[in-house]
């Protein structure tokens, strides 16, 4: 494989691993009925998918490190309390904060998301500033609306929307593409940011 198809392939092997703990919950929950069971497997494979990515690029992007990581601690508290809601949880506080970062960084006049990708990226302010309304708007309605599944479905259904929520965020993700393309001063665009969601 020459290095140009390596760089293109790696994005998708990034996709896949971040979604295979969430993929792979929901078809043990399935299978066994048993959320303890479930949670064990998301543990092991959000531990791989840190350490796959850390392998391929010798470093962790901090957005997909903090949901990674988050995953691990959440998982991890809903385990040892016997707590199913403290997994399910997980998306809510950390969706919502996010959100929160990326508002509160531009009502102090600075821009997170640039801070966190500027070395990725050439953008003007003004980019970064429609850029991070957009995401912080993703993250707040990611939010809301794990908050309404996890209190009103069962944890299969709730589940299955976690799954629907990671393709939700690759597509909002592509769906900047116009924009990047639009402001982009150095080359070709880049692919659109990574969400910091992909994980579960």
């Amino acid at each position: 494989m020459t290095l140009a198809a390596e760089n293109h392939a790696l994005p998708v092997v990034k996709q896949l691993a971040n979604a295979a703990p969430a993929v792979a919950f929901l078809g043990t929950l399935l299978i066994t009925h048993d959320f303890r069971t479930a949670t064990w497997v998301l543990i092991a494979l959000s531990a791989a998918a840190l350490a796959l990515s850390y392998a391929l690029e010798r470093r962790i992007a901090p957005l997909p490190a903090f949901s990674g990581a988050a995953a691990l601690v959440f998982g991890g508290l809903s385990l040892a309390l016997h707590r199913n809601d403290l997994l399910q949880m997980k998306m809510t506080i950390v969706d919502g904060a996010l959100g929160a970062a990326l508002f509160g960084g531009l009502a102090m006049r600075r821009n997170p998301l640039k801070v966190v990708l500027g070395g990725a990226m050439q953008l003007p302010d003004a980019a970064w500033r429609v850029l991070t309304i957009r995401y912080g708007m993703f993250f707040w309605a990611s939010a809301i609306a794990n908050e309404i599944i996890r209190r009103t479905q069962t944890a299969e259904v709730w589940a299955t929307f976690r799954v629907v929520a990671i393709v939700a965020a690759v597509l909002f993700g592509a769906a900047q593409f116009p924009l990047l393309k639009k402001y982009w001063t150095d080359g070709d665009p880049a692919p659109a940011p990574e969400p910091p969601e992909p994980g579960f």
